[in-house]
């Protein structure tokens, strides 16, 4: 029962970091146009923050999700969820940047052009959109993925993970060996 539940997260932990990756060089080709680039510290296209972070989401706060919190007659629940995913992500954002920068010299991103940031790692914009962002995936995307995941049969999942796996670790250990 464990090894399913890790494999099942570690898909969800894939699939994540690769919306991850797309959310990021969407941003940077079509939004600032600033051309292509791998997003990512890896080779492949996925952004291994993005599904550490979704994961955590989907630990942290999906019982908190089902919960219905009550001030009045007002379900608050979705703003609490918003909130904790606001600090949940700015919290793997900020402590992500510290581990970069003691394993590489530096990090991938900097926002020290943004109002309210802290020390460039962390800011204000981009925190409110990854609480945009884990609530559609929260509220959205996950459900769409659970059906999904039922539909496909263990085997195949089992298989999918698996290959995935094997395929982000070699990334892993080339970047390593590389340098």
């Amino acid at each position: 029962m464990v090894v399913k539940r890790l494999k099942t997260l570690y898909l969800y932990f894939w699939l994540y970091a690769v919306l991850g990756w797309i959310y990021e060089v969407f941003l940077e080709t079509v939004v600032y146009q600033w051309g292509f680039s791998n997003r990512g510290f890896l080779f492949g296209p996925y952004c291994p923050v993005y599904g550490f972070g979704a994961v955590l989401i989907l630990l942290v706060l999906g019982p908190l999700r089902k919960k219905r919190i009550l001030v009045g007659k007002i379900n608050i629940t979705p703003l609490l969820v918003f909130i904790g995913i606001v600090v949940l992500t700015t919290t793997v954002e900020l402590l992500t940047s510290y581990l970069m920068e003691w394993t590489t010299g530096g990090w991938l991103w900097d926002y020290r052009s943004y109002p309210f940031h802290f020390q460039g790692r962390i800011a204000l914009n981009p925190s409110i959109r990854f609480g945009i962002g884990g609530m559609v995936i929260l509220y959205g995307l996950q459900p769409l993925l659970e059906k999904m995941r039922n539909k496909m049969g263990e085997q195949r999942w089992n298989t999918a993970s698996t290959v995935l796996f094997i395929v982000m670790m070699a990334d892993f250990i080339w970047k390593i060996w590389k340098g």
